[in-house]
């Protein structure tokens, strides 16, 4: 069966749902009971039939209203994309990239013709037809990553490599959870990860960077990371603080199935091939902690990973005001029986 795109929003009415197939896609993030703090970086080879990792570029039923909602913040603020000069070269790379994995892997949705520099891509969801140069920045209505990404689901961000370092030096983000690439834009690698408890301590992104600095072209690499997210609500960013804020404080033991939500981010690195940058992609889910119970190993092993988070990391995560009323809830779905390894359904 195809893909069938849901009309749905994530603010104001907050209409987003996940079907079942929704539920089953879902990449849930956590291999056993307790949480533990790790770079978990694996091959991003390509995953099960079904799941968000079967193609290297998810596409999945929320796509069209997903890239509504970036529309729409970008339209209320055009700083959340932003490009340094020297990063054109790698915008280009980003724009090939996901054309090509788009139109390989959903040909009944994506088409990318090339006749030497001469390109044409059609995106049917969408309504694009687009004919341009590639090269040629003027041939397209925006700058080639900004192009691409309205079109792709997920927050991306271009790493430059130099002096033994990566610098964030291009990127979009109107899906992300709690930080600003307008503040982080320009910065280092260790720079922009600097707020994040215990990693640091452990040597995580030490280890981290000196992994990605020796990635190689043609072996992409992927983690998972998570958070929680009250409502539906993709835009959680320090710049709309005032708008989502405040939705912590709303949560019940009655009604947290319902507007807590994981937050599950699929992150996927690659090295490209003309700029030798590093794209970062980050690519959100979510899901009501009610979606999540009707997986009975998933609601049980949730309901035992917020028992035993760090201080720390609640802190840090957001989630204070909110996790015992989560517990609580969850609480009803766990009889304490034994999950099986691995984050899949039983």
């Amino acid at each position: 069966m195809g893909l069938v795109f849901k009309t749905e929003t994530f603010r104001d009415d907050f209409t987003f749902s996940n079907s079942s197939e929704g539920i089953r896609h879902f990449p849930f993030p956590f291999h056993e009971d307790t949480y533990m703090y790790a770079v978990n970086i694996e091959p991003h080879v390509k995953g099960p039939v079904g799941s968000a990792t079967e193609f290297a570029i998810d596409v999945d039923e929320h796509y069209v209203a997903e890239m509504e909602e970036r529309a729409l913040v970008l339209k209320e603020d055009p700083l959340r994309c932003q490009a340094l000069p020297h990063m054109m070269l790698a915008q280009w790379d980003l724009l090939e990239l996901l054309m090509t994995a788009m139109s390989q892997d959903y040909p009944e949705h994506f088409t990318l013709e090339r006749d030497g520099d001469r390109w044409h891509w059609i995106n049917r969801p969408l309504g694009i037809d687009q004919h341009f140069l590639f090269g040629d920045a003027a041939s397209l209505p925006y700058q080639p990553m900004e192009y691409i990404t309205r079109q792709c689901q997920g927050d991306f961000c271009l790493l430059d490599q130099r002096h033994n370092n990566l610098w964030m030096d291009a990127g979009i983000a109107t899906a992300q959870a709690d930080w600003s690439l307008d503040f982080d834009i320009g910065m280092s690698f260790m720079e922009w990860h600097g707020p994040v408890p215990l990693a640091h301590e452990l040597g995580v992104f030490d280890r981290a960077l000196k992994f990605l600095l020796n990635l190689q072209q043609g072996r992409p690499v992927r983690r998972l990371n998570w958070t929680m997210t009250i409502n539906p609500r993709m835009d959680t960013s320090p710049e709309k603080y005032h708008k989502w804020g405040m939705d912590r404080t709303t949560v019940t033991p009655e009604n947290a199935g319902e507007k807590v939500h994981l937050r599950v981010e699929l992150q996927g690195l690659w090295r490209l091939p003309r700029s030798n940058a590093i794209v970062f992609s980050i690519r959100g889910y979510l899901m009501s902690i009610a979606d999540i119970a009707t997986v009975p190993k998933w609601a049980r092993r949730l309901h035992r990973v917020l028992q035993t988070l760090p201080p720390e990391l609640v802190d840090y995560k957001g989630l204070t005001r909110f996790r015992e009323n989560a517990i609580a809830w969850l609480s009803h779905f766990d009889d304490g029986a034994p999950t099986s390894p691995g984050c899949g359904p039983e």
